[in-house]
């Protein structure tokens, strides 16, 4: 097995963000998704762009099978005032003859959002079906559609991944990339196939000119778990911890559900997959106060008093006011215990993992690809990893 590879970065770091997501661009003005706004707290923002054609399968199924693994690394990130940095992220596909030819046969799948269950659910929802696949115009696209923000303090970085030439399709990838170094955003090229022959389809070019880094990587290579004598401890965990969650809003019982869902999706893996996804959970990355009273009552963005009792669970009908806060309090304390207990078990899992993982195994996988860009750009912006 080979190992990642990255080309020698230019003498000057002076670009800052990158991470994991971002895409597409049409022959015409599109507008700009409506997800994020700009906030004086640092942000991670990344899009992914994935090639969804017929030869991609192996691909996704490692976007699929390593998100929580790159999300339990981008908990790990700090700001220089020690502060958690927010953390976004965007999906799209390309190459896909479902899609349409004139949208350069792009689709956003997911804007920026800080709400990883809708990104695990959008992931799982991804086939592959045989293209044209266009990296420029993905990369223009995702520039023009994504709600970047322009504080030159936040690490913004696209991810594009593929196995076809980068220079084909009606929209230069130099502009694109020129493109990109205007609103400060990294470019990093993941090639699914040789090294070289990555190279001499322009991959290493296309990242080289945003200062980003170019990695081949064995697309078809499964993800290794490493079974350990406490995921049964922390997947009972996750049990107490769901029941922790009190949904509001209209769309609340709905995200509700969605999270057992990606529970489930996470565990077609292996068990050792849905553990990572607890672990997640467990982290200040994995938030949903849009329809969860006890994060929504934390950071202010929801008023009991004023909820519309059809849109609570059951239990929550029918309560004073001083109740339901109450209840809400009781449920945030719970939800602390619970995840400093998983962290706690978590620790020992690490160690466990580190002197049982297979020695032989070399890193060429999506996430490890990711993960390594991440960490070195994110010091240009004071953000460092523990």
């Amino acid at each position: 097995m080979k190992k990642i590879r990255k080309y020698s970065r230019s003498a000057s770091l002076l670009l800052a963000p990158m991470l994991f997501l971002s895409m597409v661009a049409c022959s015409s003005p599109v507008a700009k998704a409506e997800t994020t706004t700009v906030t004086s707290k640092q942000s991670i923002m990344l899009a992914l762009l994935l090639d969804t054609s017929n030869s991609m399968d192996g691909l996704i199924e490692q976007a699929k099978s390593q998100l929580w693994t790159i999300v339990n690394e981008l908990a790990k990130a700090k700001c220089e005032d020690g502060t958690v940095p927010d953390i976004k992220i965007a999906l799209y596909e390309y190459g896909n003859d479902n899609l349409s030819m004139q949208e350069g046969y792009i689709r956003m799948v997911s804007p920026l959002t800080d709400d990883l269950d809708e990104i695990s659910g959008k992931l799982f929802s991804l086939k592959t079906k045989g293209g044209a696949e266009f990296c420029g115009h993905v990369i223009q696209t995702s520039l023009n559609q994504l709600d970047w923000s322009t504080s030159g303090a936040d690490l913004k970085m696209i991810f594009i991944a593929g196995n076809e030439g980068f220079d084909q399709g009606g929209v230069s990838y130099k502009m694109a990339c020129k493109m990109a170094n205007e609103q400060d955003v990294i470019v990093n090229t993941i090639f699914c196939g040789n090294y070289n022959e990555g190279i001499k389809a322009f991959w290493k070019n296309g990242a080289d000119l945003t200062d980003g880094n170019y990695m081949s990587i064995e697309q078809d290579r499964k993800t290794v778990y490493v079974a350990t004598p406490y995921d049964d401890r922390i997947d009972k965990l996750n049990t107490d911890l769901n029941n922790t969650y009190i949904y509001y809003g209209s769309q609340g019982k709905y995200k509700k559900e969605a999270q057992m869902v990606e529970d489930s999706n996470a565990s077609t893996y292996s068990q050792a997959n849905k553990v990572k996804r607890v672990v997640s959970k467990s982290s200040g990355v994995y938030k949903n106060d849009s329809w969860d009273l006890v994060d929504a009552s934390k950071n202010g963005k929801a008023d009991i008093a004023t909820l519309d009792e059809k849109t609570l669970p059951e239990e929550m009908q029918g309560k004073t006011e001083e109740q339901k806060v109450a209840y809400v309090e009781q449920k945030a304390k719970e939800r602390e215990r619970i995840q400093q207990a998983i962290q706690g078990l978590n620790t020992q899992r690490q160690l466990y993992i580190k002197d049982n993982k297979p020695k032989t195994e070399t890193e060429s996988t999506l996430d490890e690809a990711m993960i390594s860009s991440i960490k070195t750009k994110a010091k240009v912006k004071k953000i460092i990893f523990e």
